[in-house]
């Protein structure tokens, strides 16, 4: 077969591919999120079978230990975290409201008048008018979301069919790989295995290590803003937990709401203020200096704009599931890219006619 008929293959199976998780992504979720558990899950499978117990009653045992935790920790945790974050979402046209009644000062006016002119108080009163609305708006829908649940089919489908995929994947998961390598390609399979290797080393990075990492750290900001006195400081902990793996945006984001629900409750004290933005200093230290390079390490290989751009496609063109698959995506597509790039610096493309 020729080289240019087998790129039509693989091309067109890419497409089809493509096409089938668009036009199925509405009922993709409980399939893709067993996938990423058992995917989590492996190296304890195989840490446990290597103790003497069979792959099946290895899968067994770690499969409802972990949806028990689970199960236990939404059981324990969603009410509490329910209330705060719907009491969170209601403060925010509060907050809006304080921070344009603390600004609103005659140094305030003066420098925007120097600044905008006869546009200032066009200015205010966008702010104090759309904005407001906006903020409200946002707390209702949100509040709304959190109080009424999610949607049955899909509450369902995650509570019964997650697991069953988990198991199953990671009961089959070396019969499975075995298969694929069986149907590699004979004249590229070690190039193909390869890069295989070099994308499951990306996708672990990020699945195992990443997620670890996110974990620990929502526990820590929970745990931490609480005993600080923060109000609804449980829930921003979660939060900043779940978001640490947007590359610098997450923390951010988080650490501008943390920081923003304390000056409204602690204003004008500035310790328990300094206080906040310390437990933000130590969890970003904790991480860069440790939880990073120990769990995830160089493994991903990814930039974080890179990362960052995923996640948004992902999310715009199929919500929650584009999250989810959006950087196991990108790793591939960044491990095919690289593959690319080295064989076009040895062809004749670069080097020349002449010096190929």
């Amino acid at each position: 077969m020729s080289l240019r008929r087998q790129v039509i293959f693989w091309l067109t199976a890419l497409v089809v591919l493509i096409a089938i998780v668009f036009f199925l992504r509405s009922i993709l979720l409980p399939f893709v999120a067993g996938m990423l558990v058992g995917y989590f899950l492996d190296p304890l499978v195989d840490w446990v079978e290597e103790r003497g117990a069979s792959r099946s009653l290895a899968t067994s045992l770690v499969t409802i230990l972990f949806f028990a935790i689970a199960i236990a920790l939404i059981v324990v945790l969603f009410p509490t975290l329910q209330r705060q974050l719907i009491g969170l979402v209601g403060q925010l046209p509060e907050a809006a409201h304080w921070i344009e009644q603390s600004f609103d000062t005659p140094l305030v006016r003066d420098i925007l008048s120097r600044l905008l002119g006869e546009e200032a108080g066009s200015v205010r009163a966008a702010a104090q008018g759309p904005a407001g609305n906006a903020i409200a708006w946002l707390g209702g829908v949100v509040s709304g979301i959190w109080s009424g649940g999610l949607a049955l089919f899909n509450l369902l489908s995650l509570a019964f069919i997650t697991p069953v995929i988990a198991f199953y994947l990671l009961r089959d998961y070396d019969r499975m790989v075995a298969h694929v390598d069986g149907w590699l390609p004979r004249d590229h399979a070690t190039t193909v295995r390869e890069q295989l290797r070099l994308i499951d080393d990306a996708i672990a990075g990020f699945v195992r290590g990443q997620a670890t990492v996110c974990i620990i750290l929502g526990v820590f900001y929970a745990i931490a803003l609480s005993l600080a006195g923060l109000n609804f400081g449980f829930a921003i902990g979660l939060i900043g937990g779940a978001l640490a793996f947007i590359p610098y945006v997450g923390m951010i984001l988080t650490l501008a709401l943390s920081v923003g629900v304390a000056v409204v409750q602690f204003w004008p004290e500035p310790l328990p203020i300094v206080i906040v933005i310390a437990i933000f200093l130590a969890g970003q230290l904790i991480e860069g200096t440790f939880l990073t390079p120990k769990l995830v390490g160089d493994r991903i290989g990814l930039h974080p704009v890179w990362v960052i751009f995923a996640l948004f496609a992902g999310g715009a063109l199929a919500g929650f599931l584009g999250v989810l698959i959006a950087v196991p995506v990108a790793a591939i597509a960044g491990v095919l890219v690289r593959f690319l790039i080295s064989r076009y610096l040895k062809s004749r493309y670069f080097v020349g006619a002449g010096d190929a």
